[in-house]
């Protein structure tokens, strides 16, 4: 079972098509300090070329990555398969992660040479979506720091074609809708805090791109989990993270399944 081209959504009211489910690349690049059920060991080139290739011949499209996942984005600037054009590439400012330690740095400076880096390292010369990588004072860090003007510089320029912020309260998930082009907030079962920030999201034509949609390995259920979470307003892609090519085939299963007819499919 694979995604169809016809089941790609529209993020908000952009030309962006992405998958229903989005492939997190945080274990490709960090496996210490990380809120995952069992201990992992990074993968090998090899490992990561066949998890891609399989992401590509399963119907994803959406990359999510980060300068905060170690060396992430270095391995898909050189191991991810195929065109360009065939990916939509997420990755963020604002985090960095070295030496067991995050750092976070909102300014304008910062936000440029954390974009020029991400340039670099994924072999591109443009990003398909940025987010502020939000700390926990992420209002605060949309606010009164100068990212989001940084960010849309680059965008004017066309090095970006969507920004957006993937925050933590609901106060700045509610500023990101007001203000950017989509958030990426926390959803699951467990979790449903950010109802009204997707029900402003749909308001306002921006899009919402789900993490823990799995609570980072405890959730068991993952077609009623990927289904409930791709039914909720705006929501254009689920990003969950695997090394593990079965467990990235049930992903795409949990999806297609959750996917009943009758439910609500996003915005096309």
């Amino acid at each position: 079972m694979e995604f169809k081209v016809e089941q790609r959504r529209r993020l908000g009211s952009l030309d962006l098509w992405v998958s229903p489910l989005g492939l997190g690349t945080v274990k490709l690049g960090r496996n210490t300090r990380v809120k995952y059920p069992t201990k992992f060991e990074l993968p090998d080139d090899q490992q990561v070329s066949q998890l891609l290739g399989q992401a590509q011949d399963s119907g994803i499209n959406l990359i999510d990555t980060a300068p905060a996942y170690g060396s992430s984005e270095a391995r898909l600037g050189q191991l991810l398969p195929g065109l360009r054009s065939n990916w939509v590439i997420c990755t963020k400012v604002g985090e960095q992660y070295q030496g067991q330690t995050s750092t976070y740095d909102f300014s304008a400076q910062a936000t440029r040479r954390s974009l020029e880096t991400s340039l670099r390292l994924l072999k591109t010369d443009y990003l398909d979506i940025v987010l502020v990588h939000c700390d926990d004072n992420d209002l605060r860090a949309l606010q009164a720091s100068g990212v989001l003007a940084e960010l849309d510089w680059f965008r004017q320029r066309g090095y970006i074609k969507a920004i957006g912020a993937s925050t933590k309260t609901l106060a700045a998930g509610l500023y990101a809708a007001e203000h950017t082009d989509l958030v990426m907030l926390a959803y699951n079962a467990e979790d449903q805090t950010q109802a009204p920030v997707m029900a402003r999201a749909a308001a306002l034509n921006k899009a919402v791109l789900l993490k823990k949609v799995l609570a980072s390995g405890h959730i068991q259920a993952t077609a009623s989990a990927m289904g409930q979470g791709l039914a909720q307003p705006a929501v254009a892609s689920a990003i969950v993270g695997t090394l593990n090519p079965a467990h990235l085939q049930d992903n795409v299963n949990a999806v297609l399944q959750g996917l009943k007819p009758g439910l609500p499919q996003g915005r096309s």
